[in-house]
């Protein structure tokens, strides 16, 4: 006998940006296998304000993280007890996590098969990801169609980019209101940039994006756009002077204030984002912007293993030298990596 689809269920990935902007194409398959079932999400809390403009998401709870004291734990485990889950879907497996789900007696627990952890759950998916032969959200896409199977749900379909959308009068509206605070020509092309990091892989330095802004050729007028996040306003600043200094590249800085979900909006009319493997990157792959990003070769963070959600069309990856280190990125051809990205996105305007 088929089980009844949950009633409730809670979906886990709890990481950095990047990784649970990778879990939304698994979030949407889950919205459209379960329309009557309610989705939360278990988020760290500065994912929480972005987590909220899902529309796959009715509700979030806060993980406090591993370092959290036991009261905070406990707290966490009494309010997952409260909310009577159903199903719990696991995209990032730790023992803490298991351990609740396992104590909170949730009936349908689903994970990887990975690890110790793996034994806290009564179901389970075999996907080594330690080989990286698989982008990420396709991963996590694989465990939400096992969830819909179990549940004797097979009629879903595999999600097609955009994963995020915006009203597309707002976001028009604000980008006019951006070039005209910034001074841009309204008619440029908004080429982003944005040489942050969130750490976990390694990155362009300064000096490698300002000449890859030297090297991008619109035909139609283009603005540099240079993004940063809290915290990463020096390195914006630095790619900055280094084009006001020696080139006449039309450029201004973007310094996110007001939150993510104002970043993405922001994003959201970029004509092209370019970056390294970093959360700002998959918000952009989200919204199906074009895109251009740098990987090490490192096997858990090659650009396969981290290749963005948009479509395949609006996507460039360009990695370490074969000859250098893996996680060598002064090694990156930045001149062959312009070339590309002028042919593939910055081609002249048709003209009627």
């Amino acid at each position: 006998m088929t089980k009844q689809p949950p009633r409730k269920l809670l979906v886990i990935r709890n990481d950095k940006l990047g990784d649970f902007m990778l879990a939304l194409p698994c979030l949407n398959l889950l919205r459209a296998g379960l329309p009557d079932c309610e989705i939360h999400v278990l988020v760290p809390k500065y994912t929480e304000s972005i987590a909220l403009t899902f529309p796959a998401v009715d509700g979030v709870i806060i993980d406090p993280g591993d370092d959290a004291s036991f009261a905070q734990q406990r707290e966490l485990f009494n309010e997952i007890k409260q909310q009577n889950y159903d199903a719990l879907l696991t995209l990032y497996s730790t023992p803490r996590i298991g351990l609740i789900g396992w104590r909170a007696k949730i009936p349908y627990r689903i994970a990887p098969a990975s690890g110790i952890a793996q034994f806290l759950y009564n179901h389970r998916l075999t996907q080594r990801r330690s080989r990286s032969e698989k982008p990420e959200y396709i991963y996590n896409l694989d465990l939400g169609f096992q969830l819909l199977a179990d549940f004797g749900i097979h009629s879903a379909t595999l999600p097609t980019a955009p994963h995020l959308r915006f009203d597309d009068d707002e976001i028009a509206t604000l980008r006019s209101t951006f070039c005209a605070e910034h001074n841009i020509d309204a008619t440029h092309q908004l080429i982003f940039i944005h040489a942050g990091s969130g750490g976990s892989a390694n990155n362009l330095n300064t000096e490698q994006y300002a000449k890859l802004a030297k090297q991008l050729r619109s035909h139609c007028g283009h603005t540099i756009v240079l993004s940063a996040g809290p915290g990463e306003e020096a390195g914006a600043a630095q790619v900055a002077s280094k084009l006001s200094c020696d080139s006449d590249v039309a450029h201004t800085v973007y310094i996110s204030r007001d939150g993510l979900p104002a970043f993405a909006r922001h994003i959201a009319f970029a004509d092209l984002f370019i970056s390294g493997s970093t959360g700002p990157l998959h918000i952009a792959g989200a919204l199906n912007c074009q895109t251009a990003a740098f990987y090490t070769r490192r096997r858990s963070a090659t650009a396969l293993r981290w290749q963005t959600s948009n479509s395949g069309e609006r996507r460039l990856a360009f990695s370490a030298s074969e000859q250098a280190e893996a996680e060598d990125m002064s090694s990156v051809d930045i001149e062959s990596a312009a070339a590309e990205i002028n042919h593939q996105f910055l081609r002249p305007v048709a003209t009627e």
